[in-house]
């Protein structure tokens, strides 16, 4: 990708770079006596993939806007690789934007919807054509650049935000929930699409969803929001295994969540009870609290109390068959409800609800929360 400057009307412009670094320190946002934002500290690396997540109203959208220069911390520091960039403009940060709506102009064509920030550039007219058909070709909509976006599919629509968005080969591309207008098969497709185009341009894109798994699926790292406050940063992958709290296990897909009693470290690992049950929890640096979390595809089915590993006693609410997996609700004696997800093929023959059976896990598949 060239390099070159980021046109503005401002007094100052940020020099042009393919990929950015963000720095947060201590962003806060209030709205009156209402706390949006509530000190958030985090670094986006040089073309990462940071999706914020979070329940509505949690201050993901918010901290977003804040980013793309939208609206003002009213405290806390933001830096783009380096340089101070707390009061600087929308225009002048030079970060593409892609909303839910996508924003297309409805007058122009697919071609000149993606030239226009070239224009606003005043790059010549052949090095807009030669962007406009890169563009063009990387979000595959080769043959309808002479199109206007009514006569477009909404997932067409989105690849020509996409790459309006990319064409000025923006630092950083902030998206807020882009796909929540499209249906479930065509989500997938874009989800597939947004993971080649990012791998394809390296440039360091904030995501905005309410998607777990869209979340999951597509990114580097996972930022969790609730009420204001950065509940864990973390690879996806350590997000869903070793969630920080119980917010964050119960928020991020399905988990069985356990009281427990009477809790004591023994020999690297925690020795609990759960309804008269004893349990061991393996520890993984974090001190032991009162609930271990196990997810749903971490525990199995036996109609005998298994001989190792962790196991209690319940009784079948209800089986429903999903293809591949089958899920099962369940309770102990205690009354706790219990989530399964195992191979349809494993679900024990003649299994009905009422049946009485145990559920097991290893003990290093439980986390504390």
């Amino acid at each position: 990708m060239t390099s070159g400057r980021v046109a503005s009307k401002g007094s100052q412009m940020l020099d042009k770079v393919t990929a950015g670094e963000i720095g947060a320190e201590g962003i806060g946002k209030t709205f009156g006596h209402f706390t949006a934002l509530d000190g958030i500290s985090l670094t986006v690396g040089r073309g990462e993939f940071l999706t914020l997540l979070g329940p509505s109203g949690s201050g993901k959208t918010t901290f977003l806007m804040i980013l793309a220069g939208f609206e003002a911390p009213t405290s806390g520091r933001l830096t783009l690789n380096g340089l101070d960039v707390t009061r600087t403009t929308a225009e002048d940060r030079g970060f593409g934007m892609v909303f839910q709506g996508y924003a297309l102009f409805p007058h122009m064509s697919v071609e000149q919807n993606i030239a226009f920030p070239l224009k606003v550039q005043k790059r010549s007219a052949a090095q807009i054509r030669a962007r406009t058909d890169e563009m063009i070709e990387m979000v595959g909509l080769g043959g309808h650049g002479h199109k206007k976006p009514a006569a477009l599919s909404g997932g067409q629509q989105q690849r020509v935000a996409l790459a309006r968005a990319l064409a000025y080969e923006p630092p950083v591309l902030l998206l807020d929930e882009p796909f929540s207008a499209l249906d479930r098969n065509l989500r997938g497709q874009m989800q597939d699409e947004m993971r080649r185009i990012h791998r394809d341009t390296g440039t360091t894109f904030v995501f905005v969803t309410h998607d777990q798994e869209e979340a999951l699926a597509l990114s580097t790292r996972v930022a969790i929001f609730n009420h204001g406050r950065l509940q864990q940063i973390a690879t996806p992958r350590e997000i869903y295994d070793h969630p920080d709290n119980r917010f964050v296990a119960e928020f991020l897909g399905d988990i069985n969540v356990l009281p427990l009693a009477s809790v004591v470290m023994q020999e690297g690992a925690a020795q609990a009870v759960f309804e008269d049950v004893p349990l061991r929890v393996a520890l993984d640096g974090r001190d032991p609290t009162e609930a271990v979390a196990v997810r749903p595809e971490h525990m199995h089915l036996a109609l005998a109390r298994p001989a190792e590993g962790n196991a209690i006693p319940a009784s079948v609410r209800e089986i429903v068959f999903l293809g591949a997996e089958t899920r099962l609700t369940l309770a102990s004696p205690g009354g706790q409800p219990l989530v399964l997800s195992i191979p349809s093929e494993a679900v024990p023959a003649g299994l009905v609800p009422g049946a009485e059976v145990w559920v097991g896990w290893p003990e290093d598949k439980g986390v504390f929360v």
